[in-house]
């Protein structure tokens, strides 16, 4: 499943040179999709998430689109990784054909918790993506980063993303009023945990 070297010293309380930038590895996922590194060649999935009517209010994705803005998107994701933010995928269908991303953010490892984000276009759902991706991302945290707990936030009305986020074992935990900003207002957000001993 794991395509690369695993990070040096992510793990908590382990030394080891945490100023080094982390290495986004290729992850196979069910359903015949991949994980792996944003690359130049993916502005067409830029584009097009550009245009959805949700994906840019709760992400760094432009709108309006420009190459410019596209490239300086797939640049802050490289920039993630440079930085320790996080690791950030591309799914990627059987034939390479970008239509998603799923993230695994950083920011409270050192309390034992990460979080995951994700997103597919409009012309890929309905196709077992993004559950597969989650999937892989929890998996591979879980049992090789050793990461105790994960979680993710999903507006309430967002069934899709409830789904996804359920299939894959995440537990809702509670309701987190106004917790998030979604383009020009905060929102409530539902929290949903996994527990490592519970994979």
């Amino acid at each position: 499943m794991l395509e690369t070297r695993l990070p040096t010293g992510l793990e908590t309380g382990q030394d080891g040179p945490m100023n080094q930038a982390l290495d986004v590895p290729v992850l196979a996922a069910g359903d015949g999709f991949t994980l792996r590194p944003w690359r130049l060649s993916d502005l067409q999935l830029v584009r097009e998430a550009s245009v959805d009517a949700y994906i840019p209010l709760i992400t760094t994705v432009p709108s309006p689109y420009s190459d410019e803005a596209g490239v300086a998107f797939v640049e802050r994701q490289w920039s993630r990784a440079a930085t320790r933010a996080g690791y950030t995928f591309v799914i990627a269908t059987s034939d390479d054909r970008p239509v998603g991303q799923v993230g695994l953010w950083l920011k409270d490892l050192e309390q034992g918790r990460a979080s995951l984000g994700y997103w597919v276009v409009k012309s890929a759902r309905g196709r077992g993506a993004a559950v597969a991706a989650v999937a892989a991302v929890a998996g591979w945290a879980s049992r090789d980063l050793r990461i105790p707990r994960l979680e993710l936030c999903v507006e309430p009305w967002n069934t899709a993303s409830v789904r996804t986020a359920e299939r894959v074992g995440f537990r809702r935990e509670g309701l987190l009023r106004g917790w998030q900003q979604v383009g020009d207002e905060r929102r409530d957000m539902l929290m949903y945990g996994l527990v490592n001993e519970e994979r």
